[in-house]
């Protein structure tokens, strides 16, 4: 266990600032609903992933607020330039923004998309916020004081104890060959894994409310993907781990992908055989 992972958030790091930075996702949430309801037109960055008016919007919405703080912490979002390593690799503590995760489901308008706002502290997400606007459900976290979902019944999460046979989150966007061995390696004789679908990073979420007990990511993801819905993973118990075993850090090189990981509430895993299916 990394011991970073063990000790509590850090100094500055609480309550305040954490409803601070859910008044500013709330925000920018408004702002991608009102391009939600009109027509928008859909472009292609050059990795051919979606780009549309809302994700800039509420990019530098979030930008602008969060320098509004007055903490002087640098922010990196899915929408700006990324510095250069040589002078990323001097932060301590930053802003780790994805402004609008999940533009595919956004364009699809099935409301599963998510405004992802972390404070990353030495590598580890400290403070997340996951804000799904369009169906008013909202995670927010502090590493080591507790995750809490706010919607009908606001209130404290945990992950559950593992199920036998577990429940999987997968994606609706992003299904693969690779789906039917997942869920042939989690089923029992007699009965199959169970599986739910969403988009964005609401399936970390998922598994950190105790709805799902793993969601493995054996596709390419940015580290602006994951940082927020980590921290709700992790403060309600659960684990975002490489498929080594390995939490996820943060800004440790020169590449902001993440290599692929597993979401899950401590259920016993096979590395090897994930590795396997992932060489599908």
């Amino acid at each position: 266990m990394d011991n970073h992972l063990e000790a509590g958030a850090p100094v500055g790091v609480d309550r305040l600032l954490l409803d601070e930075v859910r008044a500013i996702a709330s925000a920018a949430g408004r702002a991608i609903m009102a391009v939600y309801r009109k027509d928008f037109e859909v472009e292609h960055k050059a990795d051919a992933s979606p780009v549309t008016e809302a994700d800039l919007v509420a990019n530098h919405l979030i930008a602008e607020r969060l320098e509004g703080l007055g903490s002087g912490w640098p922010i990196l979002t899915e929408e700006g330039r990324a510095p250069p390593w040589r002078e990323r690799r001097g932060w301590q503590r930053y802003w780790l923004v994805d402004p609008l995760d999940g533009t595919r489901e956004f364009v699809k308008r099935n409301g599963e998309f998510s405004v992802n706002i972390a404070l990353i502290d030495a590598g580890l997400p400290v403070l997340g916020v996951v804000l799904a606007p369009a169906v008013d459900l909202e995670y927010a976290a502090i590493r080591g004081q507790g995750a809490w979902r706010y919607h009908d019944q606001p209130g404290p999460i945990q992950v559950r104890t593992p199920a036998d046979p577990p429940t999987l989150a997968l994606s609706r966007s992003h299904a693969s060959r690779r789906e039917m061995h997942l869920i042939e390696t989690f089923s029992r004789p007699g009965a199959e894994a169970r599986v739910v679908r969403c988009g964005s990073s609401l399936k970390t979420c998922l598994v950190a409310e105790g709805k799902a007990d793993l969601y493995p990511r054996l596709g390419p993801t940015s580290e602006w993907d994951t940082a927020a819905s980590q921290c709700v993973l992790e403060a309600a118990g659960g684990h975002l781990t490489d498929l080594s075993g390995r939490p996820l850090h943060y800004n440790t090189r020169d590449s902001l992908l993440n290599p692929m990981f597993v979401a899950h509430n401590g259920l016993p895993l096979d590395f090897d055989r994930l590795h396997e299916i992932a060489a599908l």
